[in-house]
């Protein structure tokens, strides 16, 4: 691994009361003490870790800033390595400065991810520990806030290490047996291997329940609200916005296009996209609304079918809600206050979730963020629970699952232990794989390119 001194921006690319240029790597404090003179005498190269120094910043054409510099030793620092951290004033032109000092000074650009790559490759946080920085990072919620702190502080990795444990405990003793058949080691019972087997799946099985749910606590979702025209789409779009963000008139077609808008709905944030009303048109412009709005249902986590419950369910509307079919939908039957003419029960045949409200009034929304929180799963999801926060993670125990229940099914089928053994391995590789024990330097890299510069 690549040691030599990194430096970047660990602030928002903004103005602020505070800006920080974060270095680490060998030789980051002695490089510090190029660019840092401290009031006292210890330069940063000769303080202790965790101590700080008051002083200025400078450059070979003079002092730039006031600063203070903070000192972390290796290995107790963030990363793993000696760190340094010169906290500035935070003018914009005064952090580049900075930043621009230090480099001249030695140090090399930090890439995405970077510091946090390091604290990886050091030992210091396994991969799904640093995937959960980013889920902190980009929290918007108290309870997204809790859920990747706790899989920060490792109720993930603690969930895996176990279920790997006792695969490797079965696994150890299968080879031995497979590999010394002349010698006197006991042979595992098949009932306690299944037992074994069935105990881990169920514990792997969980962590994938949750996984939707936790998704939508930690990332949003991405919902659209889909139905013909003028049944109120934009309505409940500004409801739900708790302003006026789409054109709302009483002319059908007025969205043509997709309006977008993010919202939160209990602890859950929704990614809104407010779509043409879907219908046969002839007009160009229309037409090519409703295309768009096709296509963000396809793609859609989340659909919010409206329909106008003033009038009797047209053709159009169950079009829609045979187009909604394999997704997760829920049904809003609209303009409650102009009187129900809607068949609830053909509703009920083609979507089995569906409220009525009042997008105009507002009558009814408690009831539909209920009904969106547990449609989503996330009324009672508990933060405290080691939850998968990335696609990756749910992809490893997905095919440790597979392979457990290829494992059983070898073992039920009377098929030879070592049979029973390849899948069992396979499954420990998946696991280990998702904590970055196993993983590939493509795997790594992927997912710290999704990081920002600075972290």
């Amino acid at each position: 691994m690549n040691s030599s001194p990194i430096a970047a921006i660990a602030t928002p690319n903004a103005a602020g009361g505070i800006g920080i240029v974060r270095i680490s790597g060998k030789g980051a404090l002695e490089l510090a003490s190029r660019v840092f003179t401290p009031v006292g005498s210890k330069t940063p190269d000769k303080m202790n870790g965790y101590t700080a120094a008051f002083g200025k910043v400078h450059d070979s054409n003079g002092d730039i800033d006031e600063a203070v510099c903070l000192v972390f030793r290796a290995p107790k620092s963030y990363t793993g390595e000696d760190v340094a951290e010169l906290s500035c004033h935070g003018g914009l032109f005064v952090m580049q400065k900075v930043l621009r000092a230090v480099l001249e000074a030695g140090a090399a650009p930090a890439p995405a991810g970077e510091f946090t790559k390091r604290a990886f490759l050091n030992g210091r946080i396994s991969l799904d520990e640093a995937e959960a920085v980013m889920g902190i990072i980009s929290a918007q919620g108290e309870q997204a806030a809790k859920a990747a702190l706790g899989a920060l502080e490792g109720s993930v990795s603690r969930e895996i290490d176990e279920v790997c444990a006792s695969l490797t405990a079965s696994s150890a003793q299968l080879a031995a047996w497979v590999d010394y058949p002349y010698d006197e080691i006991e042979e595992l019972a098949p009932e306690k291997l299944s037992a074994t087997l069935i105990s881990a799946r169920e514990k792997l099985a969980g962590l994938i329940k949750r996984f939707d749910s936790g998704k939508a606590i930690m990332q949003g979702v991405n919902t659209v609200i889909a139905g013909k025209p003028n049944t109120g789409k934009s309505t409940l779009m500004n409801l739900l916005s708790g302003y006026e963000r789409s054109i709302v008139t009483d002319i059908a077609g007025t969205t043509r296009d997709v309006v977008e808008q993010t919202v939160r709905v209990g602890d859950v944030v929704l990614k809104l996209s407010d779509t043409a009303g879907i219908h046969e048109t002839d007009d160009t412009v229309e037409s090519i609304g409703v295309k768009l709005a096709m296509k963000q249902l396809q793609q859609a986590e989340l659909v919010l079918a409206v329909l106008d419950g003033s009038e009797p369910l047209s053709d159009e509307d169950r079009e829609l809600l045979i187009q909604c079919k394999n997704s997760k939908t829920l049904v809003i039957i609209n303009k409650d206050d102009l009187g129900c003419k809607i068949d609830e029960d053909e509703i009920s045949d083609l979507c089995s979730t569906h409220i009525s409200i009042s997008a105009k009034t507002g009558a009814g929304r408690q009831k539909l963020e209920q009904a969106i929180c547990s449609l989503l799963g996330t009324g009672d999801f508990d933060p405290s629970q080691a939850t998968l926060t990335t696609e990756r993670q749910r992809a490893c125990v997905q095919k440790a699952v597979i392979c457990i229940d290829e494992a059983n099914d070898a073992l039920i089928s009377g098929m030879t232990l070592d049979a029973v053994t390849v899948s069992v391995e396979d499954a420990i590789g998946a696991l280990l794989e998702l904590c970055g024990k196993t993983a590939s330097e493509n795997v790594v890299n992927e997912v710290f390119a999704r990081f920002c510069v600075g972290k």
